[in-house]
């Protein structure tokens, strides 16, 4: 017996305890909706259960103790959700698991060590765990070797990559990034067969990159490590903020200015720049006011860095999204622009990506500049009355490695899909760069309209300095995350003095500049 209530839009509704009186139920489903309450203890008693789907159902409190009765559990989808709480250590009876799946929830760590007797599982996801009372190791993974999609963004994990991974026959997906793995890539990796797309930025991973490791790879992201070595001639590769020798580069010039987010490199400039504007996905293009955008229409791929010819700007893209049956799409068109809103050609086309997205301004002139972000939905159509409303894009915004925007959702702002939205920013300049980075932290749907629709968006972005920097703290205390001397905040007009840095917050965000509500129609 199966029931759902999937992708419909029950505004306020409370998950009716008598479900539990369904005890024959093999498969249940209510993901994406909005719901509202906990989940209730009564499905416990819903022992003969192998499928659960509860991902961005709006759910959210305690997991209860009574769901550790379904140990017929094959598949859990509980994404998106506001639960609270430990990851549960009664997760790792349901033996027969074959795809859990766990991203944007208000969960904590550690994830358990029990969850080793999971030898089942296929398709493994974990992310953006709150820090817990320990971090997390990856000992647990010791016999999963079933598995075949293995992601652990953001879940405070500690100590290094376990070589025995690269005899897992059947992985093709490995993804670590954002966590605290240190110690050496395995040399093993270069023979891992099986292995297509390998994820290991935003950790401290040292040492030399093994040879030939991308040489099998689709894909591989090892970006913001302390490593050295050379990288393949070929294969999608990202390896910003490492002392990689990045051969693949086509624009040597402007590898050395992103060399200026090592925060060991005070860099200075004989002729810099004050500006840069880019029309992200899309060819050059002019605004109403004269200024020019740059062609940002290249290709880019699962783990990339492209360089722009004037040695402004530079975008880096990493993630694959895997169940996107049309293949990789990394650019969204708008076909259907909004004729009403002012400049509406720089909304025609949006970069998408499937974890985080960066740009980064090369060769500034150190000072306070003025950071404009420029969004339309134009893939999710939240104006339909139909179930294709229901779908939600979320991500994280940081702008000099602090977070500006949390959850932001484009459409909810913009009061609606294919209207402009434009959210500009006060950041400190101190090393002549700059680094804008739009970063999915598994909140959202992840299906609506389509398999894989989720992760940052952005349709344009421009940057100008607004007045000179006077650096009074002479070289003290400046670093602040990975970049030195970068300091910044997300409340604007009010200046703070924090110690020797200053601080330019936005008090009110300003994306209310301009938000058009008029929307085209089909």
């Amino acid at each position: 017996m199966n029931t759902g209530s999937g992708i419909n839009n029950f505004t306020s509704s409370v998950l009716p305890a008598a479900l539990g009186n369904l005890t024959r139920l093999r498969s249940l489903s209510f993901g994406s909706n909005n719901l509202q309450g906990t989940l209730p203890r009564e499905l416990g008693n819903l022992t003969l259960l192998d499928q659960l789907y509860i991902d961005s159902s709006g759910l959210s409190g305690p997991i209860p103790q009574e769901l550790s009765n379904l140990a017929s559990l094959q598949t859990i989808w509980m994404s998106d959700n506001g639960f609270t709480g430990e990851l549960p250590e009664f997760l790792s009876t349901f033996t027969e698991l074959k795809d859990l799946r766990v991203e944007g929830t208000n969960l904590k760590g550690p994830i358990p060590n029990s969850f080793s007797a999971l030898t089942k599982l296929e398709n493994l996801r974990i992310g953006d765990l709150n820090v817990g009372e320990s971090d997390s190791s990856l000992d647990f993974l010791e016999n999963l070797t079933s598995l075949s999609i293995l992601s652990l963004r953001n879940c405070q994990i500690r100590g290094p990559i376990p070589q025995r991974l690269s005899t897992f026959p059947n992985l093709t997906f490995l993804d670590l990034s954002f966590n605290k793995l240190t110690g050496q890539i395995p040399a093993s990796f270069k023979d891992f067969s099986s292995l297509k797309y390998l994820y290991l930025g935003s950790n401290n991973i040292d040492g030399v990159l093994p040879s030939d490791i991308g040489s099998k790879l689709l894909a591989l992201d090892v970006s913001f490590n302390p490593l050295t070595g050379n990288i393949p001639l070929d294969g999608a590769i990202n390896t910003v903020g490492t002392s990689i020798n990045d051969v693949n580069l086509k624009n040597q010039k402007a590898s050395t200015m992103l060399q200026c987010l090592d925060q060991n490199i005070n860099c200075k400039n004989k002729a810099p720049s004050n500006s840069f504007a880019v029309n992200s996905g899309g060819p050059e293009q002019a605004d109403t006011n004269g200024s020019v955008y740059d062609d940002d229409s290249e290709k880019l791929g699962a783990a990339s860095l492209y360089t722009s010819s004037s040695n402004k700007w530079a975008v880096s893209s990493s993630g694959v999204f895997i169940s996107n049956i049309n293949g990789p799409i990394y650019i969204a068109q708008n076909r259907l622009p909004n004729r009403k809103t002012l400049d509406s050609e720089l909304y025609k086309t949006a970069r998408i990506a499937p974890a985080s997205l960066r740009y980064y301004g090369l060769s500034l002139e150190n000072g306070v500049y003025r950071v404009e972000l420029h969004f339309a939905e134009v893939v999710m159509d939240y104006d339909s009355a139909s179930w294709e409303g229901l779908g939600r894009r979320v991500f994280d915004v940081y702008i000099q490695v602090f977070e500006c925007l949390q959850d932001f959702n484009i459409v909810k702002e913009a009061g609606g899909s294919k209207r402009a939205l434009i959210k500009t920013f006060n950041a400190n300049v101190t090393n002549t760069l700059i680094d804008i980075h739009l970063m999915w932290a598994g909140k959202g749907t992840c299906c609506i309209p389509r398999q894989s629709t989720f992760g940052p968006l952005v349709s344009a972005i421009a940057v100008s300095q607004v007045s000179a920097y006077e650096d009074s703290s002479k070289g003290e205390g400046k670093r602040v995350g990975r970049i030195v001397g970068i300091v910044f905040g997300c409340v604007g007009g009010l200046v703070v003095a924090c110690g020797v840095a200053y601080f330019w917050w936005t008090k009110k965000e300003s994306g209310d500049l301009k938000i058009y509500t008029q929307a085209p129609k089909d």
